[in-house]
């Protein structure tokens, strides 16, 4: 189970409090949400999230905004971005909450959302 304490768990929980069906859960060892019992985003690390998102879109927020947004070998040519949890603001952080969530959401939960 995942360390409900963890602040930046908590600041991905409020920021995505609005979305319907998130589930909090693990994914590698570390706190994730899910919706439909599929991982949309989790902490990697203590300064780390990984966010699901299309590959081209997550190409493109690397190459406009590289201070937040950013690939290891790891995780290129898979649709999974990481995010300097310090240099996104909650605006920001929440809109790509949304997106991932609708990347991996099911298409009654998306309907319900609108």
């Amino acid at each position: 189970m995942p360390d409900e304490k963890d602040p930046l768990l908590a600041r991905l929980q409020r920021l995505s409090g609005d979305l319907p069906g998130v589930e909090t859960g693990t994914s590698y060892g570390t706190p994730a949400l899910k919706v439909g019992g599929k991982l949309f985003v989790r902490v990697k690390d203590a300064a780390t999230v990984v966010l699901t998102a299309p590959v081209g879109e997550k190409e493109r927020l690397i190459e406009i905004a590289p201070d937040i947004y950013y690939e290891t070998d790891h995780y290129r040519g898979w649709p999974a971005l990481l995010v300097r949890a310090a240099a996104i603001d909650d605006a920001e952080l929440r809109q790509r909450l949304a997106e991932a969530w609708h990347f991996k959401a099911p298409a009654k939960l998306r309907r319900m959302r609108g």
